[in-house]
């Protein structure tokens, strides 16, 4: 059993792990395979020094064959397990959170979809967010056939295709001026009459030739043989339905909090983010604290997550100390 079980994989999860274990308690980690939202993204020019894997600062990695991200949670994963932290390979995912009572105190209990056991003294829940489906029909039978969410693939991937962006907030534009650089033909597919994004990243798109806009079109289905070949979708203008020829699909429609084994459990909003006090990162559950973009801060970048996690971490240890 551990001082400290912290669940997740990304940058909020090791941040806590290592600023726990240098509080010189016993933690592990339990963490699934994604790495989290960090280690599937192509670019973390924006992450406070960090310059890429060859030191250079005017490396984007968005042009290199590995992740700026998966570099940089790998690193913070590196400092957690040089400080003892133990780092547990979750099967699917913790699907169960429950207590015992032993002392008087609850000891906490995680349970992965595998059926596999941790127990600890309090937990640190960082688990992140998932990508949200389009809920449309094909969309699951092409999942890896031309359908992506999460960056799985290089920016090169996508070079001399046709790819459809569908979803044209903050993280389409950002995903779509990435793969301007390479696709054929670029299509943004907005649900809404207007294209979210920042005015620079707007402005860099305008540049590009490549890149059309489709607005007010929702997404019906997702068409294919034995590879994305297309998407059908109606225009809110004029009723239609439309056929759209594509190589990919990048959906970025949104993301949801990783919290299904949360609820019952400790409060979580209507969006499933877990609510915290956030001068301490405590949850509703005495001696469960919560960090990074599972919870209910409202901004959600790498280096809010990377400071939560100490922050939570911290305060996690201060509670088991004064138990």
């Amino acid at each position: 059993m551990y001082d400290v079980l912290v669940v997740g994989s990304g940058i909020a999860s090791f941040s806590a792990a290592m600023f726990a274990a240098k509080k010189k308690v016993t933690v592990q980690v339990i963490a699934d395979a994604t790495g989290g939202q960090a280690a599937r993204q192509w670019d973390m020019y924006s992450y406070p020094g960090y310059l890429g894997k060859d030191g250079d600062p005017r490396t984007k990695r968005a042009e290199q064959s590995s992740y700026d991200g998966a570099q940089l949670v790998q690193n913070i994963r590196k400092q957690a397990e040089e400080l003892g932290v133990a780092v547990a390979e979750a099967e699917g995912g913790i699907q169960k959170i429950s207590f015992r009572q032993e002392h008087n105190h609850e000891i906490f209990i995680l349970e992965d979809a595998g059926g596999n056991v941790y127990e600890g003294n309090t937990v640190i829940i960082a688990s992140g967010k998932k990508p949200r489906k389009l809920g449309v029909p094909g969309e699951d039978e092409f999942i890896g056939k031309g359908v992506s969410y999460g960056m799985e693939e290089s920016a090169q991937a996508f070079e001399g295709k046709s790819v459809a962006v569908v979803g044209a907030g903050n993280a389409g534009l950002d995903v779509a001026l990435a793969l301007s650089k390479y696709a054929k033909k670029l299509s943004i597919v907005e649900v809404g009459d207007r294209a979210g994004g920042d005015k620079s990243t707007q402005e860099k798109l305008a540049q590009s030739k490549n890149v059309v806009y489709i607005l007010n079109a929702a997404v019906q289905k997702i068409i294919g043989n034995e590879w994305v070949g297309g998407v059908e979708y109606i225009s809110k203008t004029t009723g239609e339905t439309n056929q759209l020829e594509v190589d990919q699909v990048f959906v970025t429609t949104g993301m949801n909090p990783n919290s299904d084994f949360l609820r019952g459990f400790c409060e979580v909003n209507q969006s499933g983010e877990v609510v915290i006090n956030p001068r301490t990162n405590a949850t509703s559950h005495v001696g469960v604290f919560a960090a990074g973009d599972v919870t209910d801060i409202p901004e959600k970048e790498a280096i809010i997550a990377a400071g939560e996690g100490a922050k939570a971490a911290l305060q996690c240890v201060k509670w088991l100390v004064d138990r």
